[in-house]
């Protein structure tokens, strides 16, 4: 997830970018401004992933891991299971950013929340027999390991 935050970055800000300066955007933002770039930046990152996971079943991160994203027929999922599990695959972060909202945390805390609902909707995957996460086991998809090449 650190190395795909990585790639994320560089898509994140060229697009934040481009975006702030053709609307001659500049900080601090109005609140439909940032409600407009978040959701912008919402629907790239969905994009991305989108792309990736319908075309090869890859982002540039699992294929470093030689990992893939599959449905139950072991194929790369189609567009509307990819939009789905993106979606849904926000679980992970909306207690935490609900709990930093709600009570208008620090950073130190808002991060605290964002890392312990994290880490709390990961135990799901531990009774698993498959390791899914909550998003995979509703999507119908699961991540597996794609065979490498065999040394000599």
């Amino acid at each position: 997830m650190i190395y795909e935050a990585v790639l994320l970055l560089g898509v994140v800000f060229v697009i934040g970018y481009a975006l702030l300066v053709s609307l001659q955007w500049s900080y601090p933002l109005l609140p439909p401004q940032r409600t407009l770039l978040q959701l912008a930046l919402f629907v790239v990152m969905g994009a991305y992933f989108v792309v990736c996971w319908t075309r090869t079943g890859q982002t540039l991160a699992l294929k470093a891991w030689r990992l893939k994203v599959v449905d139950s027929d072991d194929r790369p999922p189609r567009s509307a299971r990819a939009i789905a599990r993106y979606v849904l695959a926000w679980h992970l972060w909306l207690p935490g950013l609900a709990i930093a909202g709600l009570f208008q945390l620090s950073a130190g805390s808002s991060l605290a929340a964002l890392a312990a609902s994290f880490g709390l909707l990961l135990i799901p995957a531990l009774m698993d027999r498959r390791r899914r996460l909550l998003h995979d086991l509703w999507t119908g998809t699961r991540i597996v390991r794609v065979p490498g090449p065999i040394s000599p």
